[in-house]
């Protein structure tokens, strides 16, 4: 690939795809959301669910426009029942309060 890198570390961020605004950010920063591999939808707050993945920004209109274009199912090829979103709203209502303050 062009030129040594020989003592130079390279710090590689993670960048994934908001499935409701379609922002592309570090994944640090968003919400995932995974459909194991048993078929069960989950929310996964620490990242390292094993599965398909979809990510959200951690912001209600996101998780609205998510909802209403049914974009997790259609990501995670499964149904997402009402029951996750539940899960999921007070979660980036949260995280939204917390990056205003």
């Amino acid at each position: 690939m062009g030129g040594s890198s020989k003592g130079m570390t390279e710090v590689v961020k993670r960048v994934r795809t908001c499935v409701g605004c379609r922002a592309e950010r570090p994944k640090n920063e968003m919400l995932r959301v995974v459909r194991g591999v048993d078929g069960v939808i989950a929310v996964d707050t620490a990242g390292r669910l094993q599965g398909r993945g979809a990510y959200l920004c951690f912001n209600p209109e996101c998780l609205r426009v998510a909802v209403k274009k049914k974009a997790l199912s259609r990501a995670l090829r499964h149904p997402v029942g009402s029951e996750i979103y539940s899960m999921m709203e007070p979660l980036c209502c949260a995280r939204e309060n917390a990056a205003e303050q």
